[in-house]
Order: structure tokens, then C-alpha cells, then sequence
């Protein structure tokens, strides 16, 4: 289980190859762009020219791409995944995509005796960095158990959560309630700034309680320096809330965090903002409170 083909070298992509690297791992890679992984290669990873020499006599598949119409891609047709990984690959899907999808790559992969695990990650880039992801895996228990020292360089909380497609609905639970931790912090921010708080204070004050979250002391330290570079892209989020509203959607429940932090994340990707992490939602606050103040003068 030494060999591995790595699809997919993004902010969270790369420094996941980075720790199997470090693990003694012989990884191989493709990206749309070689640029992206340049920095992988020079650390030892083979780069591939295309994904069929990238999953060529390999005995793992980890994918980690940006959206379920990329899963699609790499996973289906002639040249994917699974018309080419020799019988006896597990293949691991990294992205946060679609559960029905990965259910679809699980049963398809079975017809050609390939296990399929779908194993999403949380934990930003800060725990892609220091291989401390949260790790939420679906499919068969043997082949999560025999991926287990994969999982294990580059995360430090995994949980198997059941069979195919319950480590996406582990991961919609996940975003879900990221929705409300990052919207709460913005907002105690807001309050804070209009009634003349210092913020940094106010913060080394209700982090420490009941209000402490990895929200608070991941992200506010971030929003304090204007710093809005992407630990995880605005755009991607949106992907996923858009993705556990169709699902809420087929189970005739309403949750009103995630329809309203949907809705303002939307808003802040529709003016160009998707390439921001998401702590810059503190820009939504921002503008509403300016705007609101204008309205009420």
C-alpha cells in the first residue's frame, strides 16, 4: 500500500503530498496545471502528464479536485479512474462532493472489483499543513481499515462513518455547522467594532469560554490583519451549501443557518468575491451595516 496516485494539487492538495512524502510514500501526481505542483515534485513526487499514467500500477487513488462535475471528470469515461485502475486499487475521494455521486463511483467501482471510499477532509489549510485533518470516511469497513496508515499521515481525528456516501453527509453536517460558527464570529465582531470594543480584547476574553470555537481562533486572528487569502475558498463553500441544501431539499426539513449563510456567501461570489477564504464574510457585515446605516439616515 506504498504507491499512490494523487489527482488534484490545490491548497489542501498539496500539502496533503507533502506529508505522504514524509511518510516515506511514493506518490505520483496530475493537476490541469503542472505550475500547482511544482513545488510537490521538487519535495519527490513523479509528476504524470494525464490521469491514466498518474493511476497506472498504483495501489491507492486519492482525488482531491474542486467540484462534483470534476469528480465526474477524473472519475468516468475512457480516460478516468475507473476504466483504467487495475482490479484491487482502492480509490479514496477527497473532495467535498455530491453523496449520491459517491455512491455512484462506490457501486460502479464494485462492478470492477476497485474499493471505493468516499473520505472528505475539515480542518482548513492550517490542518492540511500539519496533517491534523479531520477525516470523515464512507464505504466498506475492510477497505477503510486497510487505508487506515494513509488516513493516518495526513489527519489525527478519523472516524469511519458507515457505508458509501456517509462520510459526504458527515462532511454536510461539518459545513452546516461551520455556517453558524463563522457567521456567529463575524457577528460578534460587528457588535463589537459599532459599540467601540476593542476587538482584540474582546476576543482574548470570549474565546476562552463557552463562545470558543476553531472559528474563533483560527479565522478571527485573520479577519483582524485583513488577511482574506484562501484557507478555503469562498467558492468552494458555496459548493457545498449548495450541495447540503439539495439534500435538505430531498428530506423536507428547513435549516435557517444554512439558508441564510448560503445566501450572503452567494452574494459575495456573485460581486467576484469566490476567490477569498471564507473569513472574509466579515466583508458581508461590513457592507450591511454601511448600507443599513445609509438607509436609516
Amino acid at each position: 500500500m506504498q504507491n499512490i496516485g494523487f489527482i488534484g494539487i490545490g491548497v489542501m492538495g498539496k500539502s496533503m503530498v507533502k506529508n505522504l512524502l514524509k511518510k516515506g510514500f511514493a506518490v505520483s501526481v496530475y493537476t490541469r496545471t503542472k505550475q500547482k505542483a511544482e513545488e510537490v515534485i521538487q519535495q519527490g513526487a513523479l509528476w504524470c502528464d494525464n490521469i491514466v499514467e498518474c493511476i497506472n500500477q498504483k495501489d491507492v487513488i486519492i482525488t482531491m479536485v474542486g467540484y462534483p462535475k470534476d469528480v465526474e471528470e477524473v472519475y468516468f469515461g475512457e480516460k478516468g479512474i475507473l476504466e483504467n485502475a487495475q482490479k484491487g486499487t482502492y480509490v479514496i475521494d477527497m473532495t467535498t462532493t455530491s453523496p449520491q455521486l459517491s455512491e455512484k463511483i462506490y457501486q460502479e467501482g464494485a462492478k470492477r472489483g476497485i474499493s471505493a471510499l468516499d473520505a472528505p477532509v475539515s480542518g482548513s489549510d492550517i490542518g492540511a499543513a500539519q496533517g491534523t485533518l479531520s477525516i470523515m470516511v464512507g464505504g466498506d469497513k475492510d477497505a477503510f481499515e486497510s487505508c487506515k496508515n494513509i488516513f493516518e499521515a495526513l489527519g489525527k481525528n478519523i472516524v469511519y462513518q458507515g457505508k458509501a456516501g456517509c462520510g459526504q453527509h458527515t462532511k454536510m453536517a461539518n459545513q452546516i455547522a461551520l455556517a453558524g460558527a463563522i457567521s456567529g464570529v463575524c457577528e460578534a465582531l460587528t457588535y463589537a467594532k459599532a459599540t467601540g470594543l476593542d476587538l482584540q480584547t474582546m476576543l482574548d476574553s470570549i474565546s476562552k469560554g463557552a463562545a470558543g470555537s476553531w472559528q474563533m481562533d483560527n479565522m478571527a486572528p485573520r479577519i483582524l490583519k485583513q488577511d482574506f487569502a484562501p484557507g478555503f475558498f469562498i467558492k468552494h463553500y458555496v459548493k457545498d451549501l449548495n450541495i447540503a441544501s439539495e439534500e435538505v431539499q430531498c428530506r423536507n426539513i428547513h435549516l435557517n443557518v444554512l439558508q441564510v449563510v448560503r445566501n450572503m456567501y452567494q452574494s459575495m461570489e456573485s460581486a467576484g468575491q469566490g476567490d477569498f477564504g471564507t473569513q472574509a464574510l466579515i466583508k458581508y457585515y461590513d457592507t450591511s451595516v454601511i448600507e443599513k446605516r445609509d438607509t436609516d439616515e
